[in-house]
């Protein structure tokens, strides 16, 4: 998705507000917008909690800075500045973080980001941005242009399989039609899990949606997805974030106030560190069940 949202983003160079600030990452990704932005393109250097205030005083001064790193150092290390210097003030202020959930795989616990959005969403003003796919990413990237808060777009490597036809985006969308339970996923791992579900067929496969943007309010689930979950009651969450603070959380609470809560619910989350070792992105999504395989278990289950 990084490739993705740097092309799209050179687009928008000709807007002489546009400012891009870099924690001192993005080696062998960034390079053409650095090019084509010239001295609006900043790199910050290992000091993110300077950079954050900086942006915020550019947007303060009518800028419209963006702000990259990897996902934990654009989230965590700056968190006050996020908090007090950017949400407090509304000022629109774009984090973009990449490698959500486990990502960076061995590189251990300091890289990788499975709080995040649950953490930010959290603080006034905050919303976030959490593409499953790289076409949706180019589609939240002219959304953000004209988006007026403080916003966090969490980046992952697109999984879509070959051949299969998303539908036009939109912040919820059904995926696949089913019989089984209704299935609401975030993040890129959608597209294995996908990939695997399209073999079944509809009386036994769930209903698959996918959940984007970020929090969730009771009014902004769709009429479709109600009428799926009162058909099917149960509903399965899949998600690459701890279950504090995460879509699990969110959506559960949601449903009660409106009195749609289900009979029946499973959340499939990251679970930290099972055997307590480091290994690939799905070394980790295998060891907390979120991998295809773990997800066609619980199905049957």
């Amino acid at each position: 998705m990084r490739n993705v949202i740097t092309k799209t983003l050179v687009e928008y160079c000709v807007n002489r507000e546009f400012v891009f600030l870099t924690g001192d990452v993005g080696y062998n990704a960034l390079e053409p917008l650095r090019d084509a932005m010239g001295s609006r393109f900043i790199n910050a250097g290992v000091a993110e909690q300077n950079m954050v205030s900086v942006a915020a005083g550019m947007a303060k001064a009518g800028l419209d800075p963006w702000v990259y790193s990897i996902a934990p150092f654009i989230y965590a290390r700056p968190f006050e500045q996020i908090r007090n210097d950017v949400c407090m003030h509304d000022l629109p202020v774009r984090f973009i973080g990449n490698g959500g959930g486990y990502a960076y795989g061995v590189m251990g616990g300091t890289h990788h980001a499975l709080e995040d959005y649950g953490t930010l969403v959290g603080l006034l003003n905050m919303h976030a941005f959490v593409p499953a796919f790289a076409e949706d990413a180019v589609v939240i990237i002219k959304k953000l242009f004209d988006f007026k808060h403080p916003a966090y777009l969490r980046l992952g490597v697109c999984e879509k399989p070959k051949d299969f036809s998303l539908p036009p985006y939109a912040s919820w969308r059904r995926l696949l039609a089913g019989e089984g339970p209704t299935m609401l996923i975030v993040g890129p791992l959608a597209g294995g899990i996908i990939g695997e579900l399209v073999k079944l067929g509809e009386p036994l496969r769930p209903d698959v949606w996918v959940l984007t943007e970020l929090p969730i309010a009771p009014n902004d689930i769709p009429v479709g997805f109600i009428d799926s979950l009162r058909r099917s009651r149960h509903l399965f969450v899949v998600e690459e974030h701890v279950a504090q603070g995460g879509v699990g959380q969110m959506i559960a609470r949601c449903l009660m106030m409106i009195g749609e809560a289900p009979s029946g619910f499973t959340h499939r989350c990251a679970l930290g560190y099972v055997s307590g070792l480091y290994g690939s992105q799905k070394f980790h999504r295998k060891e907390c069940g979120l991998d295809p395989d773990g997800i066609m278990a619980a199905l049957k289950e």
